[in-house]
């Protein structure tokens, strides 16, 4: 798998020989299983790279509350709502995990705002979807949130040691999102005719931004390779797809409902699920800040920030205040 990967983009990877002492010591490293700390050397774009792809990371996990907070008010009874509102402040949190993480790389959380309100930094596109329905709630922990467990344990074995450590919480506060989601699915499908309707609706719509969470195939991207050199990245897109299509299709059809995809197909000799062509002009069109809901989530979240700027100056001030008192006694 690792191989396959630089092999595929090996064109975009330096080899040894290319590297300089402090370089190759660092990939000695690396490939010696031994996790890199903040205060170690480290390439300047292995930096960078850790920065994007972390502050995207909580960008996405923040960003992540809004379609959720829509519902915590329409919540069907109030222990769906405590649910909801629990669920919501583990995003919360796993933000600061994040941004915490990030800084460490020597970049400010302030820097990192600035990107995101200024639409310079991406946060995960499934975040620009609307949530229509309470079914939607179920959808989005259930699939979204099982992509995203996906995806994000293989980070707990990342080189970058703040950034694995970071990783174990959330990814076991994102297992029971997973699983609140899915006890929604099941109570709407064990319901009425109009609320099994309503499920499936859900489906349909998460179905295939779902897949699409876990960006294009790896051939087709330029970073790919160097992120598996460095051992940021330790699977394929293509690879942790197929997983999240192997899971999820046998619970789906648990709960009785219908895979949005004519061309879904079990290959008995692979025991995978081959599945129908992504449509990638969408991704990439909801990247480009075209989506049905890029510029209310953008929008919201500048708000939020803005809103809340008397808080943190008072923080500040008293922080301020604290320090001086000290000084003086």
């Amino acid at each position: 798998m690792y191989a396959q990967m630089v092999e595929t983009g090996l064109k975009n990877v330096r080899s040894i020989d290319d590297m300089g002492t402090e370089e190759q010591a660092f990939q000695a490293r690396i490939d010696a299983g031994i996790k890199i700390e903040a205060k170690d050397w480290m390439p300047d774009a292995y930096r960078k790279t850790l920065i994007r792809q972390i502050s995207q990371h909580a960008h996405s996990e923040i960003v992540g509350q809004l379609p959720e907070g829509n519902w915590v008010t329409r919540a069907p009874t109030l222990k769906r709502k405590s649910i909801l509102l629990a669920k919501i402040q583990d995003e919360a949190g796993h933000g600061l995990y994040l941004y915490s993480a990030a800084e460490t790389l020597g970049v400010s959380r302030d820097e990192l705002l600035a990107a995101l309100h200024s639409g310079k930094a991406k946060y995960s596109s499934i975040f620009n979807y609307p949530t229509l329905s309470w079914a939607d709630m179920g959808a989005i922990g259930w699939l979204v949130d099982g992509s995203a467990i996906i995806n994000q344990i293989p980070l707990c074995r990342c080189s970058y040691g703040p950034y694995a450590r970071a990783m174990i919480r959330v990814c076991k506060e994102e297992s029971f999102h997973a699983r609140q989601g899915y006890d929604i699915m099941m109570s709407l499908c064990k319901g009425s005719p109009a609320q099994k309707a309503m499920a499936q609706d859900a489906l349909n719509r998460w179905w295939w931004p779902s897949l699409m969470m876990f960006g294009p195939s790896d051939a087709a991207s330029v970073n790919s390779a160097q992120s598996a050199q460095w051992r940021i990245k330790l699977f394929s897109n293509d690879e942790l797809r197929q997983r999240m299509v192997d899971q999820t299709v046998p619970q789906i059809e648990y709960l009785g409902l219908t895979v949005p995809d004519p061309d879904l197909r079990l290959n008995a000799e692979t025991g995978h699920y081959a599945f129908g062509e992504i449509d990638w002009s969408e991704f990439n069109n909801v990247l480009k800040g075209n989506g049905p809901c890029n510029r209310e989530r953008l929008q919201t979240r500048v708000k939020a920030h803005e809103d809340g700027a008397w808080f943190r100056d008072a923080l500040v001030a008293y922080a301020d205040k604290q320090i001086a008192s000290k000084a003086a006694a």
